[in-house]
């Protein structure tokens, strides 16, 4: 069941949910998010973003989560979050993963284009989904710059125009979202989402949704979103129950039992999240 996004994306813009996009960081986490999509029949991505890779390697990632695809019934897809360049995705393709995202948004417009051209070509040769990324989601993204002083929100009518030159096959869009962890309460301008997605018909993607409140996370996807990402709530997940399990079991050697801990955590948020996305019961 390792397939592309590009089915379960379509199908959660046509019937109005989104489907949720996990950044796992090792094993522990593609079997929690695994479990968490089976017992709520949802459809799920599972993505690494380049930080991540750098740990073990595009073929370490595909091996696990193509072995947790292949003992379930629910579709499961390998996306590539944040890729930083040409070659990244292209590596990413040939090893197999089953979507990517090239991000050229710290780029200028026209340069942004050419890349995401170059990127978009190669998916559709390949015949994988390719995401890109116009507008500027604040926060510290992987284990790059922090991103501030910009202005946060995508143009709609840039919008059109991206899509139309670049031929990439769903779209992040900046709406007030910032990766990380936040200081004070996020807010999604759901004005920006209702425009883009007005003038769209793509997928539309959130980044940066850890920390978001649910409701406004579920309005944006009534407004037009279909993709949501969560990477730094299922970190923090995962550290709170190792970190409980070992300060109660200070004598523990075993790491698979604190582990385990962890694991549930994530399964947990993971089930929530995929609640409120709606897509429980549309695997």
């Amino acid at each position: 069941m390792l397939v592309t996004t590009k089915e379960m994306l379509l199908d959660a813009r046509k019937n109005h949910y989104g489907v949720g996009a996990f950044n796992v960081e090792n094993l522990e986490f593609v079997m929690a998010v695994l479990k968490a999509a089976e017992e709520t029949k949802s459809p799920v991505i599972m993505q690494t973003t380049p930080g991540t890779i750098k740990t073990a390697g595009l073929d370490y990632f595909y091996g696990m989560v193509k072995a947790a695809a292949e003992r379930t019934e629910v579709p499961v897809a390998l996306h590539l979050d944040h890729g930083d360049g040409y070659n990244r995705c292209m590596q990413a393709l040939r090893c197999g993963y089953t979507s990517v995202m090239i991000d050229g948004s710290h780029e200028l417009f026209e340069d942004n284009i050419a890349l995401t051209k170059l990127v978009a070509d190669a998916g559709a040769a390949m015949g994988v989904p390719v995401e890109a990324e116009l507008g500027k989601v604040g926060g510290k993204e992987d284990d790059g710059p922090a991103v501030e002083g910009e202005n946060p929100y995508t143009d709609p009518d840039e919008a059109v125009e991206f899509v139309e030159r670049t031929g990439c096959t769903s779209l992040a869009i900046g709406v007030g979202t910032a990766h990380g962890v936040y200081v004070g309460t996020p807010h999604i301008q759901q004005d920006v989402v209702k425009a883009i997605a007005s003038k769209l018909d793509i997928p539309l993607v959130l980044h940066g949704t850890s920390g978001v409140p649910d409701a406004q996370v579920a309005e944006a996807i009534k407004n037009g979103i279909c993709k949501v990402n969560y990477a730094t709530e299922l970190r923090q997940a995962f550290t709170k129950g190792f970190m409980r399990y070992m300060a109660e079991n200070p004598e523990c050697f075993d790491p698979k039992k604190p582990g385990r801990e962890g694991m549930a955590e994530i399964t947990d948020i993971v089930k929530i999240r995929m609640e409120n996305l709606g897509s429980v019961g549309r695997a």
